[in-house]
């Protein structure tokens, strides 16, 4: 079984040396020699050996006898093949010698058609190339023409087609390398543009806010115009041909400026006449192509949120440039009109941008560009205005303020705060009006005469009444020469009243207020004007010290004049602000209490002078008070006194009384008078008789004193002022008269009797002023005793006199402590 497997192994193995290479044959040998019949494998191989030498001797005797046939055959073929060789070799030799110039040829050929490719290979890449040439030639063109938004899109179109299609050469390298810093360079040319432009419109900017109010005015002038021809038109013939332009084409010219594509400034002209100036628009004073260009080239760029962030940011910078005011711009108009300019200016530029571009400037922000501007204007308006002094400088203000707010309006900015802020101005305006009438009505007080105006001719009078309101059938029926009963100031005063209220209506012209609201604000503003600046002024003049009782006089009659005028200016308020005079809540003027106060205050500074003037005499008085008989007439100061009552009052007296019969009468006020001064007379006499520092009354002074009190009873008995009835100006002098008959008479024992009883004779006589003058009566007869009895006893008569003065004095002591208790 051994065997049979050892046969096998070796026959594998022959088999494996016949089918391998010999170089591969190591491991197969190895294994044989490993294994331990390595002989019989030796035999087994000699025998395969052998087997193919057989066959292999088998195969040379098949195959001999067709190997012989061939060497004949080749050997037959020896000599033909020589032959054909020195055939052939003549013919190469032939052929070399002729193709020679074939060869030349095609060398040439060959030659030209290589140019030929060359060429037309470098026809193809300059064809490539070409477009590049050009294209670059265009950008440079461009470049130095300063058109970088086209140059942006040569670029682009440079790198993006034409560089692609060329090909790989060192000039379009070079050519990719210098497009970046291309647009760098183009990026800051059109920045610097852009810097130029923003300077540019930071310095037109007051060009062109004046130009856009100017539109504005005559937009509005237009407008007014319109309203005009229609209602010219309601009240004209239906037959009457209208040759001015139609309302349909003015409210379409009065619309906004936003209506316009680009909402610039339009140019304003009149078709129906061409020789109208016409006004430049802002893209005439302004170029605005930096901004456009600048803005396309960052876009292109990718960097538009850059640029409009730096937009934005620069103009709000310019815009707090704008905002902020000269120091004194409040000293002129023109300070005002270059402030509002420079305002207009800018926000026309923005509003211009806004409509020309998409989105570099939205609605959000130029409102809140517009609301910023709007706070920081009224800041300073109220900063500057505050320190305006001239009512015509702040109404030239209020108007500017006006065309400025309507100018922006036109524009679409909201200007209702301006309005606003105008209404407070008004106050202001009125504060400063008052203030100049008052300096209007103190000149026109103390330049007045205060007399009647005398009047001439007709002409005159008629010229007087044409200005004031006055009405008189009885001084009508009178010739003339004839006096009117008030002085100049009265139609000064009241033509002054119709100025201010003119003022306050033309500032609220223009301020979108009803007529029911500007005759609310004009009747509160004379209100003020009456209750305040007029009634000081009047009391001014009353009040000064040079004042005389004719001019207080004459003041009461002004105004009266005035008060009864009252009526007559309501009545020219309603007309001017054509608003009824008896609608509902309608404020009233206060002049009837104004004129009435003045009166009043006239009044009381009269019965005060004539007390003044009454204690100037008094104090002339130089009574004797230790006299022994009296000098019989009265003493020489109130006989001066009583000559100037009567003058004084004989001027009142001759007052007119038509002009005030509704108000207090003359003949009222001099009655008053007169008997306030008789009453002053009275106390004052009866102070002086009382002055401490008279300690001693004699009968005889007592008795001279009387005299000048009689007097003093025969004027008021005179009737001085007519319309008293009886006695009643005796009245006044009823305390001194009492009491200087109770001690003339020496009556005690009937004062003392019926002293408290309503029939008592001596009922004016108060108790301590009989006690302290008959204490001075009592120590002056002492005292003149002493000096005429210094060596002897006194007379039994005086002795008896003093002891009844003395039980007098005790009884009056009495008499007021049982009061007092």
């Amino acid at each position: 079984m051994a065997s049979v497997e050892t046969a096998a192994e070796h026959e594998r193995i022959l088999r494996e040396i016949e089918s391998t290479d010999t170089n591969c044959i190591g491991p197969t040998l190895r294994s044989v020699y490993d294994g331990q019949a390595h002989g019989l494998f030796m035999e087994k191989l000699d025998g395969r050996i052998r087997n193919h030498d057989r066959e292999i001797e088998k195969m040379c005797n098949h195959h001999f006898q067709g190997f012989v046939d061939s060497i004949t055959e080749l050997l037959k073929v020896r000599a033909e093949a020589q032959k054909l060789k020195s055939q052939v070799t003549e013919t190469n030799t032939k052929l070399q010698d002729d193709g020679k110039e074939i060869v030349t040829t095609m060398e040439e050929l060959k030659q030209c058609r290589v140019q030929q490719r060359n060429i037309a290979a470098t026809i193809e890449k300059l064809t490539r190339c070409l477009p590049v040439l050009q294209m670059y030639s265009k950008l440079q063109e461009q470049m130095k023409a300063k058109r970088y938004y086209p140059a942006l899109r040569t670029l682009e179109q440079l790198e993006q087609s034409c560089l692609p299609q060329a090909g790989e050469y060192r000039f379009c390298a070079i050519m990719a390398e210098n497009i970046p810093c291309l647009r760098v360079h183009i990026r800051d040319v059109s920045m610097s543009d852009l810097k130029d432009f923003l300077e540019s419109i930071r310095k037109h900017s007051d060009k062109i806010g004046e130009t856009a109010m100017k539109q504005a005015q005559q937009q509005r002038s237009l407008n007014s115009a319109g309203m005009q021809q229609q209602s010219q038109q309601r009240g004209g013939s239906g037959r009457r041909v209208r040759k001015e332009m139609p309302a349909t084409e003015l409210e379409g010219q009065s619309s906004s400026p936003l209506s316009e594509q680009d909402s610039g400034i339009l140019d304003v002209e009149d078709e129906e006449e061409d020789e109208e100036e016409e006004v430049p628009g802002a893209q005439e004073l302004v170029d605005f192509s930096p901004v456009y260009r600048c803005l396309h080239i960052y876009t292109v760029l990718g960097a538009r949120d850059t640029f409009e962030h730096y937009y934005r940011k620069q103009r709000r910078k310019q815009a707090r440039l704008v905002l902020q005011p000269h120091s004194n711009m409040h000293e002129t108009l023109d300070g005002y009109r270059r402030y509002f300019n420079q305002i207009v200016g800018f926000f026309v530029v923005e509003d211009h941008v806004l409509h020309t571009t998409q989105g570099l400037v939205n609605r959000a922000y130029v409102e809140e560009l517009w609301e910023m501007a709007l706070s920081k204007t009224i800041a300073a308006l109220r900063t500057h205005s505050s320190y305006c002094t001239d009512p015509d400088l702040v109404l030239d203000l209020k108007n500017l303020i006006v065309l400025f707010a309507d100018t922006l309006q036109g524009y679409g900015f909201t200007v209702n705060q301006l309005f606003d802020m105008l209404l407070e101005m008004r106050d202001q305006y009125g504060e400063i009006l008052l203030k100049k009438w008052a300096l209007s009505f103190r000149q026109i007080l103390d330049q007045d005469n205060y007399s009647p105006i005398p009047v001439a001719s007709q002409e005159e009078y008629h010229g007087i009444t044409s200005h004031f309101p006055f009405q008189d059938p009885e001084l009508d029926k009178t010739p003339f020469p004839k006096k009117l009963p008030f002085s100049e100031f009265v139609l000064k005063v009241y033509c002054q009243l119709k100025e201010f209220i003119y003022a306050c209506l033309k500032f609220s012209e223009d301020l979108h207020l009803s007529s029911t609201e500007i005759d609310d604000m004009i009747r509160k503003s004379t209100n003020l004007l009456l209750t305040r600046t007029l009634s000081n002024c009047l009391q001014y003049a009353i009040k000064k010290k040079n004042v005389g009782l004719a001019e207080l006089v004459q003041i009461i009659i002004n105004t009266t004049h005035l008060e009864q005028s009252c009526h007559y200016l309501e009545e020219f308020i309603s007309y001017i602000t054509n608003v009824p005079p008896d609608t509902m809540n309608a404020t009233k003027l206060y002049g009837t209490s104004t004129f009435k106060d003045a009166r009043h205050a006239a009044e009381e500074e009269i019965y005060t002078k004539l007390n003044q003037k009454i204690d100037q005499f008094l104090q002339l008085a130089d009574y004797d008070w230790m006299a022994a008989q009296g000098a019989g007439q009265a003493s020489d100061y109130l006989s001066d006194l009583i000559a100037f009552l009567c003058s004084t009052f004989a001027v009142f007296t001759h007052l007119p009384g038509k002009a005030i019969e509704h108000s207090t009468l003359p003949g009222k006020v001099a009655q008053t008078a007169c008997m306030s001064a008789c009453k002053h007379l009275s106390t004052s006499l009866l102070q002086l008789l009382l002055e401490a520092d008279v300690r001693q009354v004699s009968m005889g002074a007592l008795q001279q004193f009387n005299v000048d009190v009689k007097e003093c009873e025969r004027f008021a008995r005179a009737g001085p002022v007519p319309g008293f009835q009886g006695d009643t100006l005796l009245l006044a002098f009823i305390d001194l008269r009492q009491l200087l008959d109770l001690f003339t008479q020496w009556d005690w024992s009937t004062y003392l009797a019926d002293y408290g009883r309503p029939t008592c004779k001596y009922l004016r006589v108060n108790p301590h002023t009989a006690l302290a003058l008959l204490e001075k009566i009592s120590r002056a007869m002492k005292d003149t005793s002493r000096k005429n009895n210094m060596f002897s006893q006194f007379r039994k008569n005086e002795r008896d006199k003093q002891k009844l003065i003395d039980t007098v004095v005790k009884q009056l002591r009495n008499l007021i402590a049982s009061h007092q208790s």
